[in-house]
């Protein structure tokens, strides 16, 4: 069994959507974390309890969340006793793929910069002010995190990572109880239809369902009337129309699907019922932003490429490129 505590983690999620009327969801949710944690729980699951227990106890942490870091810091520095439990703990969680975090000063250099990722997207956001957020496959919730620090009233980040849960969890227990939870489901895990949320986010999602336009109308599902996608993928050159399908894999993932043109998915999202489609931003992804480091220490992008021409992938494909669009729902 177990020795992780959803009731105690998650009991503030579950009251704040009973008393939304989202009761029938709550029950849901408790149903899948009775499955996920008490009748099958993950083999590293004790693991990564003791490495989160063991982070210290530090009174009256505050926190920066609208700089590239997500930053936690106290008035009183910490002694070295702390900064070794903190940094030993921290470690226990590894690897960490999405940030950066800035811990009491112990600074987590992450595979991602996913700081550049919400540079590029949140000037075109539609204030995020008293809105509730929804954001898919939000791995270790460094996204959640500023969306909070913009002023959304509640945040929900889905992933089924548990060891994304505990990264994100290790940054929770420092601030209380703020109006952000990751739940460790699946986009198909939600119930259809749901209609709760102001904004949803789906960012590196969309190639890896084997079906795109599934996967849209479940995110269009979770709309409110008048909601906004944020939807953030990879893409190819190529006319409307046009879509690459890897053979086998793509940048030695093999969960990679469908890569469309601009063109292709501004349809996709037209023909599911999507309005004001358009394309706010088409960066090339380098080796700066994705990179392995002394927190994440396997290999990354610098090693998915081919090393006689870096603009290809090692198997041969258009180098990595995404583009974010914004929608909206009727």
């Amino acid at each position: 069994m177990s020795n992780f505590d959803w009731k105690t983690c998650f009991g503030q999620l579950l009251t704040d959507l009973h008393d939304i009327g989202q009761s029938q969801w709550a029950d849901i949710i408790r149903s899948q974390l009775i499955q996920r944690f008490d009748e099958n729980p993950h083999g590293d699951l004790s693991r990564w309890q003791s490495a989160l227990d063991s982070l210290p106890d530090i009174p009256g942490a505050t926190s920066e969340l609208n700089t590239s870091a997500i930053s936690l810091s106290s008035e009183t520095p910490l002694s070295s006793s702390q900064q070794h439990m903190l940094e030993s703990g921290l470690r226990g969680l590894m690897p960490w793929r999405k940030g950066p975090f800035d811990f009491f000063g112990t600074h987590i250099d992450t595979e991602w910069r996913s700081d550049w990722k919400w540079d590029r997207v949140s000037p075109y956001l539609s204030d995020l002010s008293g809105r509730r957020v929804l954001d898919v496959g939000c791995g270790s919730g460094y996204h959640c995190w500023r969306m909070l620090g913009e002023g959304a009233k509640r945040v929900i980040g889905i992933d089924p990572g548990l060891l994304f849960m505990f990264q994100f969890l290790s940054v929770k227990r420092y601030l209380g109880e703020v109006a952000v939870d990751l739940l460790p489901i699946r986009m198909e895990d939600l119930p259809d239809g749901l209609e709760l949320f102001d904004t949803t986010f789906s960012m590196g999602v969309l190639y890896h369902r084997r079906s795109p336009l599934d996967h849209l109308l479940e995110l269009k599902g979770t709309l409110r009337p008048g909601g906004e996608l944020v939807l953030e993928t990879l893409v190819v050159d190529g006319p409307e129309g046009y879509s690459l399908m890897p053979e086998d894999r793509y940048g030695q993932m093999r969960n990679v699907w469908f890569l469309p043109s601009c063109d292709t998915l501004l349809r996709w999202l037209d023909r599911t019922g999507f309005r004001n489609v358009r394309v706010v931003d088409v960066s090339e992804t380098s080796t700066d932003e994705q990179r392995s480091t002394d927190w994440m220490r396997f290999n990354s992008l610098q090693d998915f490429l081919d090393p006689n021409d870096p603009t290809r992938t090692i198997e041969g494909y258009p180098g990595p490129k995404r583009a974010t669009f914004i929608a909206e729902k009727p």
